[in-house]
């Protein structure tokens, strides 16, 4: 069963642990991304209210760390988050967390 990635992007900070992780796992120059963090913001959605954050997006460079996972580890970009809110496995492992609004999850 091929597993998913899920980001709870309320809690990334934007520290780039993971794509810096990824880079220097898999050897990829800083042009090349296996994730790659995207800000969101900011932006003014009113007087009193701004919508600034951060969301890892894994890029087809992605192949979820087969080696490591083989070898019974997480993928480099999981291990390495620094807020804790990059998860991988069954899709089904996740129903509850998805209930959440800032929560998204790539097959």
């Amino acid at each position: 069963m091929r597993q998913v990635i899920v980001v709870d992007y309320e809690f990334c900070s934007g520290c780039h642990s993971c794509e810096i992780a990824c880079q220097q796992e898999h050897g990829l120059g800083p042009d090349k991304f296996g994730i790659k963090l995207t800000q969101i913001g900011p932006d003014q959605l009113s007087e009193t209210r701004w919508q600034y954050e951060f969301l890892p997006i894994p890029t087809d460079r992605c192949d979820r760390c087969a080696e490591r996972q083989a070898a019974g580890k997480l993928p480099t970009c999981v291990q390495h988050c620094q807020a804790g809110c990059l998860y991988i496995g069954a899709q089904e492992e996740f129903t509850e967390l998805m209930r959440k609004q800032k929560v998204v999850m790539f097959s």
